[in-house]
C-alpha cells in the first residue's frame, strides 16, 4: 500500500478558514518535537508551509500502528500510524477542513523501541486535502507533523502571512538564467547583474556594486525594474528563504555571459559574495 493511499473515514460539515482559528480550542520523517535544539528551523517551517494546502492544529484521539507489510518505504526506527484527530484550528488553508481528520504519519520509536502514545497530543499538521475523500488529509511528507506549542505557532504565522500575501509573495527560485559583470572606469569599480529563473517566470535579479574604497553593496529586485537602491532580504523572511535555500553553491559556468577572463572571475566572485552574505539554509527535518 503506498504511503499516501487514501483512507476510508467519515466526514462532517466543513467551513472555509484561512489564517483564522476555528472557534474551538520538501523529506526526512520529522520527530514530533519543537524545542529550540532539535525542533524545526525557519527553513523547515517554510518548506512545510510552502508545500501545504492546509496548516492545521489538531488533537489526536486515536492511533493505529500499521503492520510492516502495509508500510512500504518506512525508515528504520520509525512506525507508520493511522491517526484520527479532532480539528482545533485551521491556521491557514486554501481549502476546507472538517471537525475530524484522518491521516498517516511516520513517527520515531522511543528509546525502548516502542511506538509512542500520542493520544490527546496537540500537533501541527502540514497537509493537503484528498480529492473526493472528505475528512482525510495527506501530509506533505511522511513526518510533517510537529508537536504544537504557542511558540511554534508564533514562529509559523509570519511565514504563512507572506505565503498568503497574493501578488507580493516572492516566487520560487528555480535557478540562474544569466550573470554578467562589467568593470567601471575607475580601478576597483564594477557592477554585476545576476538574473534568476523563477517558477512563474516573474523577473528577479541580484545586483552587486563595487566602488573604490567602499564595501561591496548588493540587493535584490523583485520585478521588472532593476533598482540600484535594492537591499538584501532580511534573514528568516520568505525572500531570504527563496534565495538561501534555492540558489546553487556556485555560479554555473554556462550562466556567466562575460567573455573576458577577469570579468568572468568577477561575476563568479560577486556571486560567491552574495551566497556568503545570505548564509546557510539550515535544515533539521526537511530536505532541500
Amino acid at each position: 500500500m503506498p504511503f499516501f493511499n487514501t483512507l476510508k473515514v467519515s466526514i462532517m460539515a466543513t467551513a472555509w478558514l484561512a489564517l483564522v482559528p476555528v472557534a474551538t480550542h520538501a523529506q526526512v520523517p520529522a520527530p514530533i518535537a519543537a524545542s529550540a535544539s532539535d525542533g524545526p528551523t525557519y527553513a523547515d517551517l517554510a518548506t512545510f508551509s510552502d508545500a501545504a494546502e492546509l496548516v492545521i492544529r489538531a488533537q489526536i484521539r486515536r492511533q493505529t500502528t500499521l503492520k510492516p507489510d502495509r508500510a512500504p518505504g518506512l525508515a528504520p526506527g520509525f512506525a507508520r500510524l493511522y491517526i484520527e484527530a479532532n480539528t482545533l484550528a485551521l491556521i491557514a488553508g486554501r481549502s476546507t477542513v472538517g471537525g475530524t481528520l484522518a491521516y498517516l504519519v511516520d513517527v520515531p520509536l522511543d528509546a525502548k523501541g516502542k511506538v509512542p502514545k500520542l493520544k490527546k497530543r496537540e500537533v501541527l499538521l502540514f497537509a493537503r486535502s484528498v480529492p473526493g475523500r472528505a475528512g482525510e488529509v495527506q501530509l506533505v511528507s511522511p513526518g510533517a507533523q510537529l508537536t504544537y506549542t504557542p511558540e511554534l505557532e508564533a514562529r509559523l504565522r509570519p511565514i504563512l502571512t507572506e505565503l498568503y500575501a497574493g501578488a507580493s509573495t516572492p516566487p520560487r527560485i528555480t535557478g540562474i538564467s544569466d550573470a554578467l559583470a562589467v568593470q567601471g572606469t575607475l580601478t576597483g569599480e564594477s557592477e554585476t547583474q545576476i538574473f534568476l529563473a523563477t517558477e512563474n517566470r516573474s523577473p528577479v535579479s541580484i545586483t552587486v556594486l563595487r566602488r573604490p574604497g567602499q564595501r561591496p553593496q548588493w540587493g535584490v529586485s523583485w520585478g521588472e525594474i532593476i533598482d540600484s537602491a535594492a537591499r538584501p532580504p532580511a534573514p528568516e523572511t520568505l525572500r531570504w528563504y527563496r534565495l538561501a535555500c534555492a540558489l546553487p553553491a556556485q555560479l554555473p559556468s554556462n550562466a556567466n555571459l562575460a567573455r573576458e577572463p577577469e570579468e568572468r572571475r568577477l561575476a563568479a566572485a560577486d556571486y560567491a559574495f552574495v551566497r556568503e552574505a545570505l548564509g546557510p539554509c539550515v535544515r533539521r527535518i526537511t530536505k532541500g
